[in-house]
């Protein structure tokens, strides 16, 4: 079932199914993300605050496993889907490293998803 979506492979299902364990721990699937540490880090002293690079918290294998899936979907596949566009809208705006952390976190909500209801990845988007 994970093995679906664009870039994933064996060992990052396998360790995104071992990081999660149970997909009823979270609430909702954008909160999966943070769980790994692909969230900005705060930095707030004073009258100073700004979000700084990713938090690195959580399980860091999972983490480095979602970063290749996602280096894989944006650098190796020549198929596109609804995924790999979103990301390369980003890569236009913010460069390509930022849209491989911001593909890694959205493939971890997209996981997490597909988990809960069961489905398979969608390669296009359709009209709800």
């Amino acid at each position: 079932m994970f093995m679906t979506v664009q870039g994933v492979g064996e060992l990052t299902a396998l360790s995104f199914k071992a990081g999660v364990d149970q997909p009823q721990r979270f609430a909702k699937s954008k909160s999966v993300g943070a769980r790994f540490g692909l969230t900005p880090s705060r930095y707030e002293a004073g009258e100073i605050a700004y979000d700084g690079r990713i938090s690195k918290c959580g399980d860091g294998s999972v983490r480095e496993h979602l970063y290749e899936a996602a280096n894989a979907t944006l650098n190796n596949t020549k198929k596109w889907s609804w995924l790999k566009a979103w990301a390369m809208e980003i890569a236009k705006r913010r460069g390509m490293e930022k849209a491989k952390v911001a593909l890694a976190r959205r493939l971890a909500e997209v996981l997490h998803r597909m988990w809960c209801d069961g489905t398979t990845f969608q390669w296009q988007r359709t009209a709800a």
